[in-house]
């Protein structure tokens, strides 16, 4: 997936004719678009919308609330993944099968509950059964999945209860005590459009504006932004009122552009951190020689490396590992489908697992894994050459399941966001602050130098191989990169420089877990 900028899409022309008041036709010709579709172009965007969740409605942001509420005060895996089950399967173990039944039992009656008070009496009551209300189950639990998705950011610790939940609950067994089963496919763009027959308005040229990101840049005058919103709303309605029939309405399709609309946005906020560290390591750094101080050689045994590289080496390495990470990131929403699949798939079990890391589902990654080998692949054939392991850690005790390998990923932005945020705003508190101004020159240099300093450290000990206790868990395999990213994160407040973090408003790499 590709995110589609307003600066790769169109022009807007210096004309002042408000874009409301004209017919579709002369609405297409005022708009000057600077590509123009390809087969190509219809196919990706056919083949992007599958994994694209669709928008919440107002009525299903409050279910989703109650949800959260009820997710939220229980404790349901820390109950049924107790270690005292270690290397047990499901369906070996009876007395771990009554706890999961009973728990789950309790989940979904307060589920009823908070969603409809009397219902959920009459459950209680025993005067109606889980399976008559196996819809309204189906459809909380595929709208918290939902949202996840589309934000990855919010509900970290509710989401891995409610994944853990299903991936019981679609066990034979589970499923055969209940007599019922809630799991629902994830809704997306794709079955909302494909239902309606309303396909082909994704191979319609005005769909890049009508999904296009509005950034206030600083740039744009306030009465740009205006026309700019004005035109994707137009876009919008024109597309909606064109492609509706029987099947599907024009406000339905105004919701799936708007989620389209969405994933962009989602894949600016988290592709583009990576794109601009890349392009620091290659405006900061020459990729052979080496600038006195700031050279990004490493060697094994020392501050805790693993890994013995030139400074060419780690060059190469550190562009290779964040290419990956920005492949990586703008798959997500294909990767997090799949990982669903691998989760909640009956015939792919797990068993629990002391993995150094606590007891953990161990489960094996049939969908996510032949992905991740084809997105290395590709970032292979784009890098000039490839340094250290190609060894991808899922189903193991590095990563046990797909839901920590998509909680590691979408992580990589909360690690790079306060770097660049520094590098971004220390020249605002110089100006500030004229004293800050003159202990940086004496300390660094310049400001540069104070920018090098953080980036020299970060490219050379991020991607040190360090963060586990053996180079097997660590090392330069895939999944070893970025824990050594994490352990670098860790170390900051030993740094040097960390007080220049602190200036800039730094206050941790791991947000709300609350928000």
């Amino acid at each position: 997936m590709t995110a589609i900028t307003e600066a790769d899409t169109v022009a807007i022309a210096t004309e002042k004719t408000m874009v409301q008041d004209c017919d579709e036709g002369e609405f297409r010709e005022k708009i000057k678009l600077k590509i123009t579709n390809n087969m190509n172009d219809i196919e990706h965007m056919r083949d992007r919308v599958k994994y694209i969740p669709v928008r919440l409605s107002y009525n299903q942001r409050k279910k989703l609330r109650l949800l959260n509420a009820v997710l939220n005060v229980n404790d349901y895996t820390s109950k049924v993944d107790d270690p005292k089950w270690e290397g047990e399967e499901l369906s070996h173990s009876n007395t771990r099968l009554q706890e999961q039944l009973k728990n789950i039992t309790a989940v979904l009656t307060g589920m009823l509950l908070s969603v409809d008070y009397g219902e959920g009496q009459k459950l209680l009551n025993a005067d109606s059964t889980f399976n008559d209300y196996t819809q309204t189950f189906e459809e909380l639990l595929e709208i918290g999945r939902r949202y996840k998705i589309m934000n990855p950011e919010k509900m970290r610790t509710e989401y891995g209860k409610l994944i853990y939940l299903l991936q019981d609950m679609v066990n034979p067994r589970v499923t055969e005590q209940l007599e019922f089963c809630c799991l629902n496919k994830v809704k997306t763009v794709h079955d909302i459009l494909n239902s309606g027959d309303a396909l082909a308005a994704l191979d319609d040229e005005l769909v890049r504006i009508a999904t296009m990101e509005i950034v206030d840049d600083g740039k744009k005058a306030r009465h740009q932004i205006q026309d700019d919103i004005k035109m994707k709303e137009r876009a919008v309605d024109v597309i909606a009122e064109k492609y509706k029939n029987d099947n599907i309405s024009d406000e339905d399709i105004k919701l799936c552009l708007r989620s389209i609309g969405d994933n962009n946005s989602f894949l600016r906020s988290n592709c583009e951190p990576i794109e601009n560290l890349i392009q620091l390591l290659k405006e900061y750094f020459h990729s052979e020689i080496p600038e006195p101080n700031y050279s990004l050689q490493i060697e094994e045994g020392l501050y805790g490396a693993r890994l013995t590289h030139t400074h060419q080496d780690q060059y190469e390495y550190v562009l290779q590992s964040l290419t990956l990470w920005k492949n990586i990131t703008n798959d997500m929403f294909k990767l997090w489908c799949l990982a669903e699949d691998d989760l909640l798939d009956p015939e792919n079990g797990y068993i629990l697992s002391n993995t150094g890391q606590g007891v953990q589902r161990l489960q094996q990654a049939p969908r996510v894994y032949p992905a991740m080998e084809d997105l290395l692949s590709n970032t292979k054939k784009s890098v000039t050459t490839w340094i250290g392991s190609s060894k991808i850690h899922l189903g193991d005790h590095n990563v046990p399941n797909t839901l920590m390998f998509i909680d590691k990923y979408t992580q990589v932005p909360r690690i790079i966001n306060p770097i660049l945020n520094t590098m971004k705003n220390l020249p605002k508190v110089v100006d500030k602050d004229r004293g800050i101004g003159e202990y940086i020159n004496r300390k660094y240099g310049s400001l540069d130098g104070a920018g090098k300093t953080i980036l020299t450290d970060f490219f050379k000990y991020a991607f040190d191989g360090s963060g586990a206790d053996n180079f097997y868990d660590a090392g330069s395999c895939i999944d070893g990169r970025l824990t050594s990213a994490w352990n670098w994160c860790s170390r900051l407040e030993e740094k040097e420089y960390y007080h220049l973090f602190k200036l800039t408003g730094f206050l941790g790499f791991d947000g709300d877990w609350q928000k």
